[in-house]
């Protein structure tokens, strides 16, 4: 991913979310704060974006977002269950209304049986319920974090730009 592409989705979500009057928050682990950095990097993201939480370890998942610890325990940080309760607790602190959470494994470290460097959980939660989904990466940590932000935007565009959420 280019820095331009990242802009350039920014940038369209950003119109996006204005043009329906919607707020934006996200939750982010793997990522520490990459997709909102690229949506603030965007004049006017003011208008659109609420706010973000960076919840890299488990606590802040908990005492911040709201993340239970029964799912950190049962599940672990790299899970569905974990990213769709980042989401909603994003949407719910931050009174947005959409919210993105993502919680993977960046690497070069942390895979475990079944969880691959790659991995990576996305979160949303919105008017249209809350939805999880999983996918993987190939590459080193700042491939995997880069692809993610891209994936993250993509994502948000499918459902409230482009041809998305009317």
């Amino acid at each position: 991913m280019t820095e331009r592409r990242t802009e350039a989705l920014a940038a369209e979500l950003i119109e996006a979310l204005r043009a329906r009057g919607l707020h934006l928050s996200l939750a982010e682990s793997c990522t520490g704060g990459m997709i909102a950095a690229a949506v603030t990097d965007i004049a006017g993201a003011s208008d659109v974006f609420s706010g973000s939480a960076v919840t890299y370890e488990n606590a802040a998942k908990e005492n911040i977002l709201g993340v239970s610890h029964k799912t950190l325990a049962e599940h672990g940080a790299v899970s569905e269950e974990c990213t769709r309760e980042m989401a909603e607790g994003s949407k719910r602190i931050f009174s947005s209304d959409i919210a993105l959470a993502v919680t993977g494994i960046a690497g070069p470290g942390g895979a475990v049986p079944g969880k691959p460097t790659g991995t990576v959980w996305f979160g949303c939660a919105s008017c249209k319920g809350t939805e999880a989904f999983k996918c993987f990466f190939k590459g080193g940590r700042e491939e995997v974090r880069a692809a993610t932000v891209e994936r993250a935007l993509l994502h948000l565009l499918s459902l409230f730009g482009r041809d998305g959420g009317r």
